[in-house]
């Protein structure tokens, strides 16, 4: 009734009016405008400070798919650009945030609801991922998320979404067994298997070409107390070499689907003054050790411990929960953040030192121009992407990314933060010369042999708004991709009118 009425109200003044007007004068849906307490703290939290600069018409707070609708429909009878947020933890401008044109936050659609039988969730696109995990502590159950707290859990599962439980379970959008999904018309809509299965498909690695997820019903798995944590090391180049040798025979050898990694090396010089100030501050390799379980067997990451001396030594056994919350450290506020990636062929042991080595050094030399830049953080993450992966991934459901298990690959995450908005444009040609500069290898060293010609798309997750995500996905994906979008959205709505990567 109230979803009705709600329809009867907007559509009344839909003609003249523009949506954040329409919907403040017609509906009970909260509206927050600039200035506003709401709309001052939903802007500011994004992870990039280029985002929070994007200011919205207004901030629509919706709180339920009905009232999603109404928004939609009013959408429809104007031309504005909008874009929809669940955390803001994309830092690509555009993607989640909008300067114009109304935002949709979804911070409201919050819902958590577990069958406690089944480990069955449902849940809102609201909630951070260390939200989820304060929720389903202690009810022996737990989901297949990222790995920083913060993040939202709309955009990762839409992405895909790489977890520590990966190799168990496959990526976070594998284990979505329904979406509740508002069409570009104002449609609520089931996608599952059973019920709109392409979308569902699409829905999985596609982004936000397809409709507005309100819901998703996810399975969760059994889990008790975990162990994890981070070590960090100083740099030099013995460590780095036995690192770098560890985490490419991690990815091979590895044989216990439990276990995850993540080898970051990050560089900083802080605040700088150029030129009075040139001063290397943090050159260091942080590692990121999950175990699902209270204990690893021995020795299970030697390699990784064993590299030097640590600094910094966090492993502990723990609840997942206090894992994810305790790992929001990572995200640097009040800076401009980007984010590349690039996926590559597992080497050979034979040609390991060759790529990467080779890899590595293409990333010092590209970071350390940067360093003089106020507010710096570089960072590279070699993260594994086994077999495993892809194999659960298939068992579990299809999606956009179609991963063979015929290959162990690796995913590269780049990252340049640093303060000044002004340096944009001049820290996104360094970011895609960086992720560039690895694709460019990996090519060479294919037609030379020494890796092989391997499917190798671009995670959505980490990409950066240039890299060519759709074109480095299998042809038959972007044409499936194309096909969803013109029968669900056949008027392009989301196309012409939202940001991020169109098939």
């Amino acid at each position: 009734m109230r979803a009705a009425l709600l329809l009867c109200l907007a559509s009344s003044t839909l003609i003249s009016a523009d949506t954040c007007s329409t919907i403040a004068s017609n509906t009970d849906i909260d509206v927050a405008y600039p200035l506003s307490l709401d709309y001052i703290s939903e802007q500011n939290k994004y992870w990039s400070t280029s985002c929070i600069s994007l200011k919205p018409s207004c901030i629509l707070f919706p709180t339920s798919a009905a009232e999603v609708s109404v928004i939609m429909q009013t959408i429809n009878q104007g031309n504005e650009s909008f874009a929809v947020k669940s955390g803001g933890h994309n830092p690509n401008n555009y993607f989640s945030s909008v300067a114009g044109g109304p935002l949709i936050s979804t911070a409201r659609l919050d819902e958590a609801i577990l069958d406690s039988n089944t480990g069955v969730l449902r849940m809102g696109p609201g909630n951070r991922l260390d939200d989820i995990a304060a929720k389903l502590q202690g009810s022996g159950w737990t989901f297949v998320g990222g790995r920083i707290g913060n993040t939202g859990t709309g955009g990762l599962i839409l992405g895909g979404g790489l977890s520590y439980m990966s190799a168990q379970y496959g990526w976070a959008a594998s284990s979505a067994l329904e979406y509740e999904v508002v069409l570009a018309n104002g449609t609520v809509v089931t996608a599952s298997q059973d019920e709109n299965a392409d979308l569902a498909r699409a829905l999985k690695g596609g982004g936000n070409n397809f409709g507005i997820v309100t819901a998703y019903t996810l399975q969760t798995y059994r889990q008790g107390n975990i162990w994890g944590g981070n070590v960090v090391f100083l740099h030099n180049k013995r460590v780095a070499s036995k690192l770098l040798r560890a985490v490419r025979d991690f990815a091979e050898y590895n044989t216990d689907d439990r276990a995850a990694v993540i080898m970051t090396a990050e560089r900083s010089t802080g605040l700088v003054i150029p030129p009075l100030i040139d001063i290397e501050l943090v050159d260091t390799w942080i590692l990121f050790l999950f175990y699902d379980g209270p204990t690893p067997p021995a020795n299970l990451f030697k390699n990784f411990t064993s590299a030097g001396v640590p600094i910094l030594n966090t492993v502990k056994t723990q609840t997942y929960s206090d894992l994810i919350g305790g790992s929001n450290w990572v995200v640097i506020k009040g800076s401009v953040v980007t984010i590349g990636t690039e996926t590559v062929p597992l080497p050979s042991s034979e040609n390991a030192e060759t790529v990467m080595e080779g890899i590595h050094a293409h990333w010092r030399n590209i970071s350390g121009t940067t360093l003089l830049e106020p507010g710096i953080v570089a960072s590279i993450a070699y993260q594994p992407f086994p077999k495993s992966i892809a194999r659960q991934a298939k068992a579990r459901a299809p999606d956009l990314i179609d991963a063979d298990d015929e290959a162990d690959r690796l995913i590269l995450e780049l990252n340049y933060s640093f303060i000044p908005q002004t340096d944009y444009n001049k820290m996104a040609n360094t970011l895609e010369a960086t992720y560039g500069g690895v694709r460019q290898r990996v090519l060479g060293w294919q037609e030379e042999g020494v890796l092989p010609d391997v499917y190798c798309p671009v995670f959505m997750n980490y990409g950066f708004y240039r890299a060519d995500y759709w074109g480095r996905l299998r042809p038959e994906s972007r044409e499936f991709a194309r096909q969803v979008a013109a029968k669900y959205d056949p008027d392009g709505l989301f196309r012409d009118r939202t940001g991020g990567w169109k098939p």
